[in-house]
């Protein structure tokens, strides 16, 4: 019988464990370019609108959020498994991207964020000029035969 050892899923569950000891909690996210602009989505599900936070400092990017658990006086648990406290993401942002346009909003437990690209870091087509001289060509002709 063969076991089969990975550790970069034990660093993952080593990692997992310990933001859950220290409070922070896992915030999945998706990220991907659509156009000129970057969109990402991070779910966040029974997170209070108030508590989410997204800002931008130089070329960081965070995203902070608090999922706290509601009031249960005279409650008796029987079980309690959803995890309560803070989330915390940073991204690092290239110099092409326009930090005053990037806008956020939270929609049934999902913040997206826009993230467009700057004006001076779109593609953009260049024309390809000729000089009168090289423009020109001979008039000469070649004669094939076969």
């Amino acid at each position: 019988m063969t076991l089969s050892f990975d550790p970069f899923a034990e660093l993952d569950r080593l990692a997992n464990a310990a933001q859950s000891r220290v409070g922070t909690q896992p915030m999945p996210v998706d990220l991907y370019r659509r156009a000129d602009e970057y969109v990402l989505t991070a779910d966040l599900p029974g997170v209070d609108p108030g508590s989410v936070d997204v800002d931008v400092d130089g070329q960081l990017l965070t995203i902070r959020a608090e999922r706290t658990p509601g009031e249960r006086e005279g409650a008796k648990w029987l079980s309690q498994e959803r995890v309560y406290g803070s989330y915390l993401r940073q991204f690092s942002i290239g110099a092409g991207i326009d930090r005053e346009q990037i806008s956020a909003s939270y929609d049934n437990g999902v913040l997206s964020v826009i993230i467009p690209v700057s004006e001076k870091a779109k593609p953009r087509k260049i024309e390809v000029s000729t000089s009168p001289a090289s423009g020109k060509r001979s008039h000469d002709t070649m004669a094939v035969t076969e």
